[in-house]
């Protein structure tokens, strides 16, 4: 468990200290111990993403713990992930504190008793630790403070609070089946028959009760389903797709939206994305899906440099945002975006959204698309662009904006229609 620890702690601190991405800075660590078993790595792995996801009641307790700041900052982190585990994991308890003592020795012998001494401490004092943390927002609902300001400034309290208590959840697992090699019904009898157990909760969506590694899923390799959030599946409804139709997904890695569009119809489909590596994620999907489309690299904000003069009838675009209603996927992006950035993306977003929209035949159909619950990124970036183009509709949605809860990720959505 040391060694799980140390690694742990010391993938928190890039990620807080260096703002590195969790995701990319895990996988480093996983190849670098490629001899560890696989309950090691899934430790490992919820380890690095507990920590960040309690990040803000951890170290508000820490700095209880403590009468002043540690000198080593790489003990901080050690005792962040302990504190993790005491509080959230069903590890033994003597387990974790004696293996946080070694794995401090080994970063500075004259610190173990001091560790053991924190750690017992908290062990001690738990309930009240818990109480005091909770008094401020930061260690109440585990988010930064700007990030709490913002969603309480936009929502009621009480909505703002699910906002917030969501974004630390687990997320639930959630597949979309391919209806080209299937139904719904059909997959969810042959998950029974397996012994796995999953609900509807959308036309092409089911939620498995716990999840599990894809190649358990049965006929997943064959392409029978796909891992997609319930949220992210109304994209593909709400573009109204058609057989016949040229169709643009910009933005498409890594290709579950324009997966999805192919399962719903024959149509030609340009799938675009700026990263060339990531748009090898598209591929791969398609491949695994039998699916085919035509796969461009580049900027969806300079259509000129790629596009080849033919319009199209549906464009998805799935424009990069703050990612503020998927952070309990990516616990790192709460830590890591600052205030400022949520205009940086705004502008961005305006930029693509015009660019795209001369590229869309009349009466045409541009779904609007982000993973964001900030309504500057969403409505406030489509009435400006509403404002400055007459002949754009925005058509009426059941829902524009879903926020997250047990079934699905936090997504906007909205419709325009390029009238004659």
């Amino acid at each position: 468990m040391n060694n799980i620890q140390l690694a742990a702690a010391q993938i928190v601190q890039q990620v807080l200290v260096d703002g590195r991405n969790l995701n990319q800075v895990l996988d480093e660590s996983l190849r670098r111990k490629s001899a560890w078993t696989p309950s090691q790595r899934a430790a490992l792995q919820d380890l690095s993403y507990g920590t960040l996801r309690f990040y803000g009641q951890l170290n508000s307790m820490l700095d209880l713990l403590l009468h002043k700041p540690m000198t080593d900052s790489r003990i901080t982190y050690l005792l962040l992930v302990a504190l993790y585990q005491l509080q959230y994991s069903r590890a033994a308890q003597h387990a974790v504190v004696d293996h946080a003592v070694r794995s401090a020795g080994t970063l500075n012998p004259k610190i173990r008793g001091l560790v053991n001494a924190i750690l017992r401490n908290f062990l001690r004092s738990a309930p009240d630790l818990l109480v005091q943390a909770a008094l401020a927002p930061v260690g109440r609902y585990n988010h930064p403070e700007w990030w709490i300001d913002e969603t309480r400034n936009q929502y009621d309290e009480e909505v703002s609070a699910l906002i917030l208590e969501a974004g630390n959840g687990h997320p639930p697992m959630t597949l979309r089946v391919n209806r080209r090699l299937g139904t719904t019904a059909a997959y969810l009898a042959q998950m029974s028959e397996q012994g796995i157990l999953a609900r509807q909760i959308g036309p092409d969506a089911l939620q498995l009760e716990k999840p599990l590694p894809v190649d358990k899923l049965p006929g997943f390799f064959e392409g029978l389903v796909s891992v997609q959030d319930a949220g992210a599946q109304f994209a593909a409804k709400l573009l109204d797709v058609r057989s016949g139709m040229r169709v643009l997904d910009a933005c498409a890695a890594p290709g579950g939206k324009a997966a999805h569009i192919l399962e719903l119809a024959d149509v030609e489909l340009v799938a675009l994305d700026k990263d060339e590596k990531r748009l090898l994620r598209v591929k791969e999907n398609l491949q695994r899906l039998g699916l085919v489309a035509t796969l461009l690299t580049g900027d969806a904000a300079s259509p000129a440099d790629w596009w080849d003069g033919k319009l199209f009838d549906r464009i998805l675009a799935d424009v990069p945002c703050s990612a503020s209603g998927v952070v309990r996927r990516h616990p790192d992006i709460k830590w890591l975006r600052r205030k400022e950035d949520i205009a940086s993306f705004a502008i961005q977003q305006a930029e693509i959204l015009q660019s795209l929209w001369g590229i869309l035949a009349r009466e045409g159909l541009l779904l609007y698309a982000t993973c964001s619950i900030f309504r500057q990124e969403n409505q406030e970036v489509v009435n400006g662009f509403l404002a400055k183009n007459p002949e754009a509709r925005q058509v009426d949605l059941p829902e524009s904006q879903l926020l997250p809860n047990d079934q699905h990720d936090g997504f906007f959505y909205a419709l325009l229609q390029k009238t004659a």
